[in-house]
């Protein structure tokens, strides 16, 4: 008697083709400091006396949704492909980087299923802005509203967070091959 699973004689990527969706994931975390602009998903919070610092714009939505991207294609990391080191990189606009990540995966047959987004962040208040950042988003991706999903929530309080030391985004996406 044989016991435990049986799983067919087939190669796991022989699985991911034949499935044709890839799940991805990001996460980025900047302090904020005072005197910075804040941009976040590529709008502009003005009113916040704080902003990310980063060297690019520090907009952590955006290179946590490129991460997200970049690992769902296998296609390594944000810093691989967009090293701080380099000085063009230095104050770049995130969504320039964001779109051309996301222009390697659409040249490899891929489309955007969705993407579900989290700030955490006690400053700046994120809820007003929630509809611009989507739009914002969508807009760089060329893809539909609804298949992004942006939402904030506080540390209350506890970690570097909450105490406004700094914000933390993560993303994750679901690719889907385009059928040939």
């Amino acid at each position: 008697m044989r016991l435990g699973c049986h799983f067919p004689r087939r190669s796991f990527l022989t699985e991911v083709k034949e499935v044709g969706m890839r799940i991805g994931q990001g996460w980025d975390r900047h302090a904020l400091v005072p005197g910075r602009p804040c941009i976040l998903a590529g709008v502009e919070f003005s009113d916040s006396p704080v902003g990310p610092l980063g060297h690019s714009d520090g907009d952590a939505v955006c290179h946590a949704l490129t991460d997200a991207l970049l690992g769902a294609g296998a296609l390594g990391d944000i810093g691989h492909h967009f090293p701080e080191d380099d000085p063009k990189y230095k104050n770049a606009d995130s969504t320039v980087l964001l779109r051309k990540a996301w222009k390697l995966l659409a040249e490899r047959g891929y489309i955007l299923a969705n993407a579900d987004i989290t700030v955490i962040a006690e400053q700046p208040h994120i809820a007003p802005q929630v509809e611009a950042m989507r739009s914002r988003l969508s807009s760089v991706l060329q893809v539909n509203v609804g298949r992004i999903s942006l939402k904030a929530t506080r540390g209350e309080g506890m970690g570097p967070e909450g105490r406004g030391e700094c914000l933390t985004a993560m993303a994750v996406v679901l690719l889907k091959e385009e059928p040939e």
